[in-house]
């Protein structure tokens, strides 16, 4: 089969490699047929690493996908051949004292995939994954919303890790797709409104679009001074989705008296972060880190196939299978207005 692979920094290579089997009885043979570009591929792509995790060349990375079934282990019951299906990227092992208390996101042998030192990633043409991997999906839903269920989810839980939505005033720093995920799922639990930040003003666009009651680009504007103008009593909680240290100094100077920081942004040069303590400790901030989804993709499903919103706002371009380096080169220089790039797989 044919794998994409990083092989050194801005580097990416086609190989061939053997089709994975079936190892275990519960594991399942995947057709892939989509996958997204994430900002932590990206990552990787241009740095090697995030934080401790460091590449060993060549691997392969993604995480965000779908496919069809083509095989599946003895013991397996959630799929058969022949069915769509999304992916969660995680595999935990179900044991441990995190899988045991409800946290397998935090497994402590958790496998993900295109995470270096954990499992190759999802940029190849078939790919195997224990069973509690494969999410069913509806005939009615595309194989580009089954994959992009896994930064939806990662949306929802920051959203549901955060406060109660209805009636809530809160602010989204940073409307990539992390943000977008966020953003949806808010507004349809009911938030009451929604102000937005990022420096590319084409998300600022399709932020209004998906349902954004203020839009703002830091560049170009006091930002801060503006939101709280309009809110003088200041936000019930902000996502902080682009990793950026003065997107979190924002996030402290806009947060009210016992409001709640959602930290879901990786920082793409730094293993540290600073907060002004004075403000933190006056106002009684309290900071929620997301790491991942937790047990929030087949609601993120469920919201899809509701139609509670339309997903597919996040995609804004797409690439054949042998053309993945110029997806994460476009991602990676932030051009054209991108904000999600799909990967089609033959």
């Amino acid at each position: 089969m044919k794998i994409m692979q990083l092989t050194g920094i801005r580097q990416m290579a086609m190989r061939e490699a053997p089709t994975p089997t079936i190892q275990a009885d519960t594991d399942v043979l995947i057709k892939m047929t989509v996958v997204g570009v994430c900002g932590s591929d990206v990552h990787y792509y241009t740095e090697g690493k995030i934080g401790s995790q460091v590449v060993a060349y060549p691997f392969a990375v993604g995480h965000e996908s779908a496919g069809i079934v083509e095989a599946v282990g003895a013991a397996v019951t959630r799929v058969k051949p022949g069915d769509r299906i999304a992916i969660e990227p995680g595999m935990p092992c179900w044991g441990c004292d995190q899988c045991l208390a409800g946290r397998p996101h935090t497994c402590r042998q958790l496998k993900y995939l295109g995470c270096p030192g954990q499992a190759e990633g999802c940029l190849s043409e078939y790919l195997v994954m224990p069973e509690t991997s494969c999410f069913p999906i509806p005939d009615d839903m595309t194989f580009d919303e089954a994959a992009l269920s896994e930064p939806l989810s990662i949306g929802l839980y920051g959203v549901k890790m955060s406060i109660p939505m209805p009636g809530a005033n809160i602010g989204i720093l940073g409307v990539g797709p992390i943000g977008l995920s966020v953003l949806l799922p808010a507004r349809s639990m009911g938030a009451h409104h929604i102000y937005v930040t990022d420096k590319i003003d084409a998300r600022l666009d399709l932020a209004r679009r998906a349902g954004a009651d203020w839009t703002g680009n830091p560049d170009a504007q006091d930002v801060v001074a503006e939101i709280n103008d309009v809110e003088p009593l200041q936000l019930d909680a902000v996502f902080e989705c682009c990793g950026q240290q003065e997107a979190m100094d924002q996030a402290i100077e806009l947060l009210k008296p016992g409001g709640k920081l959602v930290l879901i942004g990786i920082p793409p040069t730094t293993d540290r972060v600073s907060f002004n303590i004075d403000n933190l400790r006056r106002k009684e901030i309290a900071i929620q880190n997301i790491r991942r989804q937790n047990h929030c993709v087949q609601p993120a499903l469920d919201m899809i196939a509701r139609r509670d919103f339309d997903v597919n706002i996040m995609v804004t371009h797409r690439f054949p299978f042998d053309e993945t380096k110029a997806s994460f080169d476009l991602l990676a220089d932030y051009r054209d207005g991108v904000v999600k790039a799909m990967v089609d797989i033959p």
